[in-house]
């Protein structure tokens, strides 16, 4: 789900702009959630006050400035650089966790991860060697997708020190509800929404399906499975673009994934171990 959404969103630009996209992307995909809770539990819907704060913040930072940032970005990088670029997330997950809450300890695997996803968001943003020598390190698209990615890091933080006790579901549905709201209003007062192809729809639906499986997901898996299942987003992003959009992907790109798997890999080590 996670590699067809950047797919739907360059395909949806052929017709209509950004904003559009954005706008029905939220909005069906918190149909879907919001069906997926009707259909499970109603009373996922419900949320003590005390949440309602965080809950908001998640919505605001995740969905409506880094949801939005990424749509746009879209619009500037090809599909590959931006879904790398958005799974170097564990980055500023580990960071913030260890300068700011002084909870998480730094282990020698997660200071091999950070270094293995830093130089594969390097070779990746540089896309060939004669722009790696000559340092040029990307586009301001790229720079988007990783403000997008640092604002995902700091709503993961917040859900895990203080949304622990709510439901997968509740939290999916509140992440899209206060953004939704916000967003569609500004858009109903601006210039309103216009739906002028089926990608619009499809990205919110596809979105919400990814949602839902991948909080069912971590139910049951450990997290260092979700994390080595999460690689095949690169892989089937570079093939889909490929195949659909004829998006090349460099050989110094693909030396990059290789990096992020390595990454991956040393920052699910600690918990194998453990």
């Amino acid at each position: 789900m996670w590699a067809i959404e950047p797919i739907l969103a360059k395909l949806s630009y052929e017709t209509t702009n950004f904003l559009n996209t954005f706008a029905t992307r939220i909005i069906f995909c918190l149909v879907v959630i919001a069906l997926y809770v009707l259909f499970t539990d109603k009373r996922y819907f419900r949320v003590k006050r005390v949440y309602l704060p965080k809950l908001i913040y998640l919505s605001l930072a995740a969905t409506l400035f880094a949801d939005l940032m990424y749509i746009y970005a879209l619009t500037r990088v090809p599909v590959i650089n931006a879904v790398l670029i958005g799974h170097m997330q564990p980055i500023f997950v580990i960071l913030i966790g260890f300068l700011m809450l002084r909870e998480d300890r730094i282990t020698k695997f997660d200071y091999f991860g950070v270094l293995c996803m830093i130089i594969a968001g390097i070779l990746v943003t540089t896309k060939t060697f004669e722009n790696l020598f000559h340092l040029k390190f990307g586009t301001i698209g790229d720079l988007y997708v990783l403000f997008a990615t640092i604002a995902w890091a700091t709503t993961a933080i917040v859900a895990r020190k203080y949304l622990k006790e709510l439901h997968a579901a509740t939290i999916a549905f509140y992440r899209f509800l206060f953004a939704t709201i916000l967003f569609v209003l500004y858009m109903l007062l601006t210039t309103g929404i216009a739906v002028t192809n089926v990608y619009q729809a499809l990205i919110g639906i596809v979105v919400g399906i990814g949602t839902i499986l991948y909080y069912e997901g971590i139910k049951i898996l450990k997290a260092a499975q979700v994390s080595a299942l999460e690689l095949s987003t690169p892989f089937f992003a570079a093939l889909l673009s490929f195949l659909i959009l004829r998006e090349y992907v460099s050989l110094m790109q693909c030396i990059g994934m290789s990096f992020l798997f390595g990454g991956i890999y040393f920052l699910s080590k600690r918990e194998v171990l453990e």
